[in-house]
């Protein structure tokens, strides 16, 4: 009896442990970093003065549990897609190893957590601004995807606000700098989702989500946008020192990085091919953080 016993907590214990792992894996926790790296930097540069470092850790919990639930939520939603396809048939939901209430409960409760934290902490301008981000991801994007290619300039919307809740919550209030960081954030989503949609076209396909590359298969429409958007983001690029909130030294650095990004770009645009999409999917991860780390160490003004 103890033998069976001992055997049955045991069997409970991992499966406990499972549904921990399964939850944590619907909030795609890669993402959450991005989001919280994105909120830092808006932060720090939207500082007067010293940064109020208990503010900005307030922020920052707030920010990836409404990001973390957010994040649930879609795969809540797309549970039937994702089953569709290959490269996300595995995860929790469509793998049957997580009931969909669990994942709504889950994905509501802590997206509500996060939101109230912000309001009690930071303030309901950056709250508010959080709230856009999970009403226009769940609500307008998600549903989209199905709909229209759309999808991807609509979902670069919410995927770019983050810096500017940042810098709401340092500043109680939107600025220029607020607005440049969040075009250069929306800019640099567009090669970067053209990207993966041209790896991932049959997946995608199959899953009837119509992204740019799935509507347009012969690519003229696909790769001319990525060279439009690596152009621009070159451009806007080298706004933060245009405006004063960066130096020189990040003006140079933006323009190397954004040159090399629009080359990249530029070789998916006359070759197409897998390996051509799969560097400029690379230069596009190389390319925003050493930005934002630029833009952060070579701050100037107030």
């Amino acid at each position: 009896m103890t033998l069976q016993t001992g055997a049955l907590d045991l069997a409970v214990g991992r499966a406990r442990r499972q549904v921990a792992v399964d939850l944590l894996l619907l909030t795609k926790p890669r993402v959450v970093v991005m989001v919280r790296i994105a909120t830092l930097v808006g932060f720090y540069l939207g500082s007067t003065g010293a940064p109020g470092y208990l503010r900005l850790v307030h922020a920052l919990i707030g920010t990836a549990l409404a990001a973390a639930g957010t994040l649930a939520l879609n795969q809540f939603l797309e549970r039937e897609v994702d089953a569709r396809m290959e490269r996300t048939r595995l995860r929790p939901l469509p793998d049957g190893r997580l009931q969909p209430t669990e994942a709504l409960a889950f994905g509501a409760a802590i997206t509500a957590a996060g939101l109230l934290y912000l309001v009690l902490t930071v303030g309901s301008p950056s709250a508010g601004v959080t709230a856009v981000i999970v009403g226009l991801y769940l609500f307008v994007y998600t549903p989209l995807k199905l709909r229209s290619p759309l999808c991807m300039v609509v979902g670069a919307i919410p995927g770019a606000l983050p810096p500017v809740a940042g810098w709401v919550a340092a500043r109680g209030e939107l600025g220029v700098g607020a607005w440049v960081l969040f075009a250069i954030m929306f800019l640099w989503q567009l090669p970067h989702t053209l990207a993966i949609a041209r790896l991932y076209q049959d997946d995608y396909a199959r899953a009837g989500i119509r992204v740019l590359p799935v509507v347009d298969p012969d690519g003229t429409s696909t790769e001319r946008q990525i060279v439009a958007g690596c152009l621009a983001l070159l451009a806007v690029g080298l706004l933060p020192t245009l405006i004063g909130l960066a130096g020189p030294a990040y003006f140079f650095g933006a323009l190397i990085l954004g040159t090399v990004f629009l080359g990249c770009g530029m070789l998916q645009a006359v070759s197409p091919s897998v390996p051509a999409a799969r560097r400029l999917l690379f230069a596009s991860l190389l390319y925003l953080p050493t930005l934002l780390i630029l833009m952060a160490l070579d701050k100037v003004g107030s």
